[in-house]
């Protein structure tokens, strides 16, 4: 799995994981249930992951969209 987004914003995760559904790619959000034992101080965010071989296209996607600057770095090859 690739982390594509970190955040504490449950819109724009939303959103996000929305325009991939959309597209037919699938997504995980993990640390979700930390972050809400946390009580929303912002220490835990959640990432969105996507399977390797879909890493790629959900880049470009999400980039197409406007969302590249909240894309996290590539992973190296």
């Amino acid at each position: 799995m690739h982390e594509l987004v970190r955040s504490n914003d449950l819109v724009l995760l939303g959103a996000i994981e929305a325009l991939l559904a959309s597209a037919n790619l699938d997504c995980l959000i993990a640390d979700q249930h930390i972050s809400s034992l946390e009580g929303m101080i912002g220490a835990f965010p959640r990432r969105l992951l996507v399977r390797e071989q879909d890493s790629r296209r959900a880049r470009a996607l999400l980039i197409e969209a406007g969302y590249g600057d909240e894309l996290r770095p590539a992973p190296s090859p």
